[in-house]
C-alpha cells in the first residue's frame, strides 16, 4: 500500500510529530467562530480516546494517521478544557474608586510606566462574585509610592476598565491573553500607592517572587544604570528596571532574546555548572575513582536548572529550556544521546498539555523554531563526513552557524509578531553571544556561589562589564542606517504555512521532506501579497486612519496611542503617530471608493447642525440620536469593536473586531446583540445576524 511505503521510513522518527498534531488541534480550536458546547468538548475527548485505541489495532501503514487524528482532537479538547478551567470574573463596566489588592508582580507597561498586578482584589461597591481575580494597574512616574514588593497589600485610587479588544479586526487580542492570565480589569492610578499590610507570603510562588524582588534590587544596587537592570533581567527575569529605549535598541539589534531566560541562558548555566563540577571531581583522584563524575555533575546541574526556573518566574521559554535541559541531563544519567528532536518534541508536548494557549505566543513560537532548527542542522552536520575548516576555527564556525540558523528560523515569527526585521542582527549576535556565554553567565553563577560569604562583588563587577558590552553593541548596531526593516503584517494563513513547511523539512525522513520548501514558498508568497485595510476605525471612535499612497493618515496626533502605533506597525510603517496625523479644524474627512467618511470630535459635532452633510459614514466620540447617514458612535462601536474597511471592485466592505473574534468566553456579549456594520442601502459594508 502507498501508506505503508510512506510510513515505513518514518518508523522511529514519529514522536516529534506528536506536538505538531496537538498544535493543529489547539490552533483549530482558537480559530473557531464560536465556543464549542459541552457536547462538542465531549465529542473531541471521545474522538481522542477512541482514535488512540483504534490506532493500536489499525494496520501498520494506517495506525500513525489514526493516532495523528486522535492527537488533533486531543489538542482541541485540551484547549477547550483549559479555557473553561481558567474562567474568572471580568469587569463589565468602568470603575473609579478604591482598589485594594496584594502585589503579585511588578513590571513595566509599553508606555514605560511601572505596573502592578494585584490579586485578592477588593473594589468598593462591587459584589465579591463580580470582582476580577486579578487586576493590573499602571502607576504615574512623577509621584512617590510606598516601597513596593510582591506580597505587599496595597490600596490605591484606580481607574479600571475591562481588558480592551484588538486595535483592529484580527489584531493582537489582549482580551484573550488577559483571560488566560486571569486578568479581569486593567487601568491606572494618578495618586500614590499606599501600603496597607506587610508582605504575607503564604504561597510558595510569592515566597519565590519576594526572593526575586530582593535579588533583583541587590543586583541593580551593585551594578548601576541599565547594565544592572539588564543583569537583573538575565538572572531573575525582572525587567522592571529596563527603560523603553534599552528595549527598543535590543529589539532593533536582534538581541532581545538575551533578555528572555530561555535555552541560551539555561544551556550556559547548566553547561557551566556541569563542566566546572565534572572537572573539579576529575582533579580529586580519590573522589573520581568512587563516583561517576559525569552523572554527579549532571545531577547538580539539573538542580541548578530547577532553581533557575523557579527564580526566573517560569515563562514559557524558560519552561521549554528547563525541560530540554532536564531531558539532556537525564540522557547523560541514562548514557543516552542528549540533544535530539525527540527532546525538543517532549518539551513542546509538556508545555502544550499544560498551557495550550502558549501556542499563540511569540515566545513559544520563536523558542521552538530556533531550537528545532539548531538541533536539525547540527544533526545533519554530525552525519556529514567532515567539518569544513581548520579544527581551531570550528568553535567560531559553530557560533556563526548557530547564530545564522537561529536568526533565520525566528525571523518570520519575529517579523510577523513585531513587524520588523533586524538587518544587522547576525553581526550583533556574533559579538554579544560569546560575551554572554564566557563572561556574563559564569560571573552570575560565581556571584551566586560567593554571595553567602559576602564575596560576590568581584563577580558582579565582571558581570557588569559584560552587560555594558552587550548594551553598547545594541546601541551601536541599532543606530546603524537601515538597522530595522519594517514589515507589513501577514494574513492569518501565512505563519501556519511557514511553520508546517519548516516542520516538514525538519521531521520527515527521505527525499519527500524537501517538498516542505514548496509550502514555505507558498507562505512567503502569500505574505508578499498581503494588503491592508483602506480605513481603520478605533473602538473609541476618536481615531480613524485612511491608507493613502504615502502611508496611513490619522485624524489626530495624540490619544488612542496604542491603536495608532499598532496600525502603523501593521502597515509596515515606522512613522510616529504625530508624524502620520493630519487633523482638521472642522473634522477629518476622506473620500474612499464608494464611501465618504467624516470623523468629528465632541466640539465639532456640537457645532454642526447636520453631522452627515454629504458623508456616507460619520464616526464620532459622542452618541448621536438620529442621522441621515450611518453613524458609528461609542454605543455602536462598543458592540462592534474596531472596524476595518476594505475597498475593491465590488465596493467597500467592512469587518468588525467582534466578527473576527467570534463568540468566545473572553469576548463580551454586546448589549444590543449586534456586531456587524452595515451601510445604508444600496451599498453594504458587512452583514451578519445578531448573536
Amino acid at each position: 500500500m502507498l501508506t505503508d511505503a510512506l510510513i515505513a521510513p518514518q518508523r522511529g522518527h514519529l514522536f516529534p510529530w506528536v506536538p505538531v498534531m496537538l498544535a493543529l488541534g489547539i490552533g483549530g480550536y482558537f480559530a473557531l467562530p464560536a465556543e464549542p458546547g459541552p457536547a462538542g468538548l465531549a465529542a473531541a475527548a471521545a474522538l481522542a480516546v477512541l482514535g488512540a485505541a483504534a490506532s493500536l489495532r489499525a494496520p501498520e501503514g494506517i495506525a500513525p494517521l489514526v493516532l495523528g487524528l486522535a492527537l488533533v482532537a486531543a489538542g482541541g479538547a485540551l484547549a477547550a478544557w483549559r479555557t473553561q478551567s481558567v474562567a474568572a470574573p471580568v469587569l463589565s463596566f468602568r470603575y473609579y474608586g478604591p482598589v485594594e489588592g496584594r502585589i503579585l508582580e511588578i513590571d513595566r507597561s509599553l508606555s514605560d510606566r511601572l505596573r502592578l498586578t494585584l490579586d485578592r482584589v477588593v473594589l468598593t461597591g462591587v459584589a465579591p462574585e463580580r470582582v476580577p481575580l486579578r487586576v493590573r494597574v499602571s502607576l504615574p512616574d512623577d509621584m512617590p509610592h510606598a516601597p513596593l514588593e510582591p506580597g505587599l497589600t496595597v490600596i490605591l485610587t484606580g481607574h479600571l476598565s475591562p481588558p480592551m479588544g484588538p486595535a483592529e479586526p484580527g489584531g493582537f487580542d489582549f482580551r484573550r491573553h488577559a483571560w488566560f492570565e486571569g486578568l479581569g480589569a486593567v487601568g491606572y492610578t494618578r495618586l500614590p500607592v499606599l501600603a496597607l499590610e506587610p508582605p504575607a507570603r503564604s504561597r510558595p510562588a510569592l515566597v519565590v517572587a519576594g526572593i526575586r524582588s530582593h535579588l533583583s534590587a541587590a543586583i541593580r544596587a551593585r551594578i548601576p544604570g541599565q547594565p544592572g537592570a539588564f543583569a537583573a533581567a538575565v538572572v531573575t527575569g525582572d525587567r522592571s528596571g529596563l527603560e523603553r529605549g534599552t528595549l527598543d535598541a535590543m529589539r532593533a539589534s536582534n538581541l532581545a532574546h538575551l533578555l528572555a531566560i530561555s535555552g541560551l541562558h539555561m544551556g550556559l548555566l547548566t553547561g557551566f555548572v556541569f563542566l566546572v563540577l565534572r572537572r573539579a571531581i576529575a582533579l580529586i583522584p580519590w573522589l573520581a575513582l568512587r563516583i561517576d563524575g559525569r552523572k554527579a555533575a549532571a545531577v547538580v546541574a539539573l538542580a541548578a536548572a530547577a532553581g533557575y526556573l523557579a527564580l526566573s518566574g517560569g515563562s514559557v521559554a524558560t519552561q521549554r529550556a528547563f525541560v530540554m535541559a532536564a531531558v539532556m541531563l537525564g540522557a547523560v544519567l541514562l548514557d543516552r544521546r542528549a540533544l535530539t528532536l525527540r527532546a525538543v518534541a517532549l518539551a513542546a508536548v509538556l508545555i502544550l498539555a499544560a498551557r495550550p494557549e502558549a501556542l499563540l505566543g511569540a515566545g513559544f513560537q520563536m523558542s521552538f523554531a530556533a531550537t528545532a532548527a539548531l538541533v536539525w542542522v547540527f544533526q545533519m552536520m554530525r552525519a556529514a563526513p567532515f567539518w569544513p575548516g581548520p579544527k581551531l576555527l570550528r568553535p567560531v564556525l559553530a557560533l556563526v552557524l548557530s547564530s545564522a540558523v537561529a536568526g533565520a528560523a525566528t525571523a518570520p515569527v519575529g517579523a510577523a509578531q513585531f513587524n520588523q526585521i533586524a538587518q544587522w542582527g547576525l553581526l550583533a549576535n556574533l559579538v554579544s553571544v560569546p560575551v554572554m556565554g564566557s563572561l556574563v553567565m559564569p560571573a552570575a553563577v560565581l556571584a551566586a556561589c560567593l554571595a553567602p560569604f559576602g564575596l560576590a562583588q568581584p563577580a558582579l563587577w565582571a558581570m557588569g562589564l559584560g552587560c555594558r558590552w552587550i548594551l553598547g553593541v545594541a546601541g551601536q548596531v541599532s543606530a546603524l542606517e537601515g538597522a530595522v526593516v519594517p514589515v507589513v503584517s501577514p494574513g492569518p494563513a501565512v505563519l501556519p504555512l511557514i511553520a508546517l513547511g519548516g516542520l516538514w523539512v525538519f521531521l520527515w525522513q527521505g527525499r519527500l521532506r524537501w517538498s516542505g520548501l514548496a509550502v514555505l514558498a507558498l507562505g512567503f508568497w502569500l505574505w508578499s501579497q498581503s494588503s491592508r485595510p483602506a480605513l481603520l476605525i478605533a473602538e473609541s471612535g476618536g481615531l480613524v486612519g485612511v491608507l493613502e499612497p504615502g502611508g496611513r493618515v490619522l485624524n489626530k496626533s495624540s490619544g488612542d496611542g496604542y491603536a495608532a502605533r499598532a496600525w502603523l506597525e501593521n502597515d509596515g510603517d515606522r512613522r510616529l503617530p504625530e508624524v502620520a496625523a493630519r487633523p482638521g479644524a472642522a473634522g477629518f474627512e476622506a473620500a474612499l471608493p464608494g464611501l465618504r467618511l467624516r470623523q468629528l470630535s465632541a466640539a465639532q459635532l456640537k457645532a454642526l447642525a447636520d453631522p452627515c452633510a454629504g458623508a456616507d459614514l460619520v464616526v464620532t466620540v459622542k452618541p448621536v440620536a438620529a442621522a441621515d447617514c450611518l453613524v458609528l458612535d461609542p454605543p455602536r462601536l462598543a458592540a462592534s469593536g474596531a472596524v476595518a474597511v476594505w475597498t475593491g471592485p465590488e465596493g467597500p466592505r467592512a469587518v468588525t473586531a467582534m466578527e473576527r473574534a467570534g463568540r468566545r468566553p473572553w469576548v463580551p456579549e454586546p448589549d444590543d446583540g449586534r456586531f456587524a456594520v452595515i451601510l445604508p442601502a444600496p451599498v453594504r459594508i458587512a452583514a451578519g445576524e445578531g448573536r
